[in-house]
């Protein structure tokens, strides 16, 4: 039977929002009380989206609220719903008043562009699951081209995050060249980091370091997940500076002629490079389960350059 979203459910979840709770224990509620995984996450998303306003109540001042515990909702498997154990206990984030779960792009409204006040983004590709927006217009040749004279120079073979004990290797699976810009380190990366921080709905400072990468002919990424795993013993180290990885972004300063496509295999979708243009994808949990396993393909024909921007739980410091 399908189960639909009711006006009791979004009134629980903006609850639950209110009382400091984290998507994952929200999540984890739902699924305990028979609700479909992916359902449940619709539901979130639809939710907090539209009601980010309302995330601001600090723990443990609501009426009624239980402290550091979570209500449960009614199952929407069955007509007449369950009542799950409300004995679960979840932990809560530190986050300032008014600052919403995660980042995320307005599309309530289904709008097709989205003005930014220095510029006016369209929205090409939007999905829930995994949220994923695919946008046009987010940087102008002028910005693409002056991120690429800057970084060449600094330009080293890439390296990747070491999960045994939280510092950088070199590994097969990733070749290409990269550096990192610091965090407003000029006008250039102010100005692009300021928009991107009013698009997302996110801190600058809870953003790492822009990256730009160059993959030459042959060069890719085979697919991974950019979330830290909370399995390796390395991820401690390596969230002690600013939590997890939440959300994502992958700007395109130029055009191959052939090949190096971002995919997503979970979901069969590539997004072909085109400059100016960028793939936003979130992560609400570090878990397989948000589909945003991806990789940058083989590059057949000509460079490809990218910048990134990783965004964290906290206030990323380098």
């Amino acid at each position: 039977m399908a189960q639909r979203i009711t006006d009791e459910l979004r009134a629980w979840i903006i609850q639950q929002a209110q009382a400091g709770c984290t998507p994952e224990s929200v999540l984890q509620a739902m699924l305990k009380a028979g609700w479909q995984e992916t359902v449940a996450l619709t539901a979130m998303e639809e939710v907090m989206e539209a009601h980010v306003a309302s995330l601001r109540a600090p723990v443990g001042t609501r009426p009624g609220e239980r402290q550091g515990g979570v209500s449960h909702p009614e199952a929407g498997s069955n007509s007449r719903g369950t009542s799950p154990d409300t004995s679960r206990q979840v932990s809560h984030h530190g986050r300032s008043a008014g600052t919403p779960a995660r980042p995320y792009i307005d599309l309530s409204g289904s709008p097709r562009a989205i003005d930014l006040g220095d510029r006016i983004v369209t929205v090409l590709v939007s999905m829930r699951q995994p949220r994923l927006v695919v946008l046009g217009n987010l940087l102008s040749e002028e910005e693409c081209e002056a991120l690429m004279r800057a970084a060449e120079p600094r330009l080293k073979r890439s390296r990747t995050v070491q999960t045994a004990t939280g510092g950088e290797e070199l590994n097969a699976d990733r070749t290409s060249d990269g550096m990192f810009f610091r965090r407003g380190e000029s006008p250039l990366i102010q100005r692009i980091e300021a928009r991107l921080s009013r698009l997302v709905h996110w801190p600058v400072e809870n953003g790492e370091g822009l990256q730009v990468l160059r993959y030459r002919p042959g060069a890719e990424y085979r697919p991974h997940y950019d979330y830290f795993d909370p399995r390796a013993p390395g991820t401690a180290r390596i969230t002690e500076r600013g939590g997890q990885r939440v959300a994502t972004l992958v700007m395109y300063l130029n055009e191959p002629e052939r090949g190096g496509g971002t995919t997503f295999p979970d979901v069969g979708l590539e997004v072909m490079p085109q400059r100016g243009h960028a793939v936003f994808f979130a992560y609400d949990r570090p878990d397989p389960a948000t589909r945003t396993l991806h990789g940058g393909a083989p590059v057949l024909e000509g460079e490809k350059w990218v910048a990134t921007k990783w965004l964290r739980e906290r206030e990323f410091t380098p």
